[in-house]
């Protein structure tokens, strides 16, 4: 791609970008990205984000999907009151701003060693939501890509398998592509409800989808896994 057509491209997403009304109400309603919209778009239907729950926010930096959950649970300004105590653990590869109401874990998810700081972190308690916005940096090679996304799908559902209460949900973003359809069936065999959620936040032209799995089936709930 010459120099003109990468400043056309440069030139045509920042249009994009100043006149999306989902960046406006961001600044407007103080979020730190649009992307908070998608999550409350999915639960506003699902219904997915309830007081007294123990909430994972896998790949949370810059933090908008944690704000959403901080602030439908009622613990911005501390913990909610309950017989149940209300905690979102937000992790990322990125810093992230610390955000009042939720703990934050820096580190690769993918590392053994991060894997069990966040497990130390549950005390033994088991995840109500699972929350997995996750994207690999894209090289711009469509098949490369499609393998690391769905890889890192992989990963959030074997941890929701681990870690996730039996009537839990796991919300994942995926991207349509090589993978997909086994990743579906794959949730499926451990799921007994698993839909696709594409929100109007997700722009049309983009392959992503968001797959929400609730409610483990009772081999999976029951049985520790080898």
């Amino acid at each position: 791609m010459g120099h003109s057509s990468r400043s056309a491209s440069s030139r045509a997403w920042l249009d994009r970008h100043l006149s999306d009304p989902y960046v406006h109400a961001a600044v407007r309603e103080g979020y730190r990205s649009r992307a908070a919209y998608k999550l409350i778009e999915i639960d506003d239907k699902d219904r997915l984000l309830r007081r007294g729950s123990l909430v994972i926010d896998l790949g949370a930096a810059p933090g908008s999907w944690t704000q959403v959950a901080v602030k439908r649970l009622g613990i911005e300004k501390g913990a909610a009151t309950g017989p149940r105590t209300t905690r979102v653990i937000a992790l990322d590869i990125l810093p992230m701003e610390p955000l009042p109401g939720a703990e934050f874990l820096l580190g690769d998810f993918r590392e053994e060693t991060v894997l069990e700081e966040l497990v130390g972190l549950l005390g033994g308690r088991k995840a109500d939501l699972i929350l997995s916005d996750m994207a690999p940096n894209l090289s711009g090679v469509a098949v490369a890509d499609a393998a690391r996304s769905i890889l890192l799908c992989e990963l959030a559902l074997e941890f929701a398998l681990e870690h996730l209460s039996p009537e839990g949900a796991l919300l994942v973003k995926c991207f349509h592509g090589s993978g997909y359809s086994q990743f579906v069936e794959s949730a499926k065999r451990s799921f007994s409800r698993v839909v696709a959620r594409k929100p109007a936040a997700s722009r049309q032209e983009s392959s992503e989808t968001y797959l929400l799995a609730r409610s483990l089936k009772a081999t999976r709930a029951s049985q520790p896994r080898p």
